[in-house]
């Protein structure tokens, strides 16, 4: 397979004794992602992540977004990766809820994500949503909503032993039929976690970005690099001001 690739690249028209020599360096060398060891072949199973890199034994490909990264081991025993894997969806999840989430209150001029809780810690303080005050708004009664309803759902969850339904129940959740088609099914679930991962990532950067100049949000500091992109950067941070 490896070598098909190669000569459909034009390797093999231009370095044909590459490919052909059981004495070649490179044959022998050279890992290719997805490509498979076996008696009649010298390439060996890679990582995609990391061409080159060899892939974890128990990171198979099968699972969507499964690019062989592993790099602490943390899924070498079968029941915790199974367990990280609806971990890691669920996760990416609510960071592609949050994210959104946090960035369109500020483009509207609604505030941003870090003052969003200030009215928590005022006496009798009230809730808002988008500009709106929420009429059962109170600390109290919001904490003991949210208690109760998340409770509820991931007692539900915990209920299905089903690994699959537990990650995609479908029905309900599935109101526009996008796991009816099995091939597209797939190329959603990679969609989905890629995106999440992209979510995770955002966040973590809001933080960062917050735990830098405090009290700002992603699109006040975004503003603030593109009016000065030599000064307003990650420089700005690590560098002493004094040098």
């Amino acid at each position: 397979m490896a070598a098909n690739t190669l000569r459909s690249c034009g390797v093999a028209a231009v370095f044909p004794s590459v490919l052909s020599s059981s004495k070649s360096k490179f044959a022998t060398s050279v890992a290719f992602p997805g490509a498979y060891s076996n008696g009649s072949s010298r390439f060996t199973m890679s990582a995609e992540w990391m061409p080159g890199e060899p892939r974890p034994s128990y990171l198979d490909g099968s699972a969507p977004g499964d690019f062989g990264f592993d790099p602490l081991g943390l899924g070498a025993v079968p029941e915790n990766l199974e367990r990280f894997k609806e971990s890691e969806l669920i996760h990416c999840r609510w960071a592609m809820l949050a994210v959104p989430g946090i960035l369109v209150p500020e483009a509207l001029g609604l505030g941003n994500w870090v003052k969003a809780q200030e009215w928590a810690a005022l006496p009798d303080g009230q809730a808002t949503y988008l500009g709106n005050v929420v009429p059962w708004g109170t600390l109290p009664t919001i904490l003991v909503i949210e208690f109760l309803s998340i409770a509820f759902v991931e007692h539900q969850r915990s209920m299905e032993k089903d690994p699959e339904k537990k990650k995609y129940p479908g029905g309900a959740f599935d109101p526009l039929g996008y796991s009816k088609d099995p091939k597209k099914f797939q190329e959603y679930k990679v969609k989905e976690i890629k995106n999440g991962r992209l979510a995770l990532l955002a966040f973590v950067g809001f933080c960062v970005q917050q735990s830098a100049y405090p009290g700002t949000g992603p699109l006040e500091n975004l503003a603030a690099h593109l009016a000065d992109p030599w000064h307003s950067n990650i420089g700005d941070v690590l560098i002493p001001r004094g040098l």
